[in-house]
C-alpha cells in the first residue's frame, strides 16, 4: 500500500537524542519506519541472532557426526561407545542452548 499521508511532529533536542538512541538499540536505520512502527505497535523487537547462529552451528556439527557414524555402521556393522557419548554431549549442548533461546523468546510480549 502506498503511503500518501504526511504527519509532522516536533521534538526537543533531548527527545530527538532519545529517539536516535532507541533507533540505534533496535537496529532500525529508517526514522520514518521506526516512528511508524512505534506509533502503531508500541514496540520493536530486535533479536540477537548470535545464540541462534551458535545453535545452527552445533546442529550442523551434530548432523555431520551422525552421518559419519551411520556410514561407519553401514560399512563395518559396529560403532564405538566413545562416539555415541560424544554425540550425546553435543546433543545436550544443543538442547540447553535451545532452552535458553526459547526462554528468552517467551519473555517477549
Amino acid at each position: 500500500m502506498r503511503r500518501i499521508h504526511d504527519l509532522h511532529a516536533v521534538f526537543t533536542s533531548e527527545e530527538l537524542d532519545r529517539l536516535h538512541q532507541r533507533m540505534a538499540e533496535s537496529g532500525v536505520r529508517n526514522r520514518s519506519s521506526f516512528i511508524r512502527k512505534m506509533a502503531l505497535d508500541g514496540y520493536i523487537v530486535k533479536l540477537d541472532m548470535d545464540e541462534i547462529s551458535e545453535m545452527i552451528r552445533l546442529l550442523r556439527i551434530s548432523s555431520n557426526n551422525l552421518n559419519q557414524i551411520a556410514k561407519k555402521i553401514n560399512a563395518t556393522g559396529s560403532v564405538y561407545g566413545a562416539e555415541i557419548a560424544e554425540m550425546q554431549v553435543k546433543q545436550d549442548d544443543i538442547w540447553e542452548l535451545t532452552k535458553e533461546i526459547l526462554a528468552k523468546l517467551s519473555m517477549i510480549q
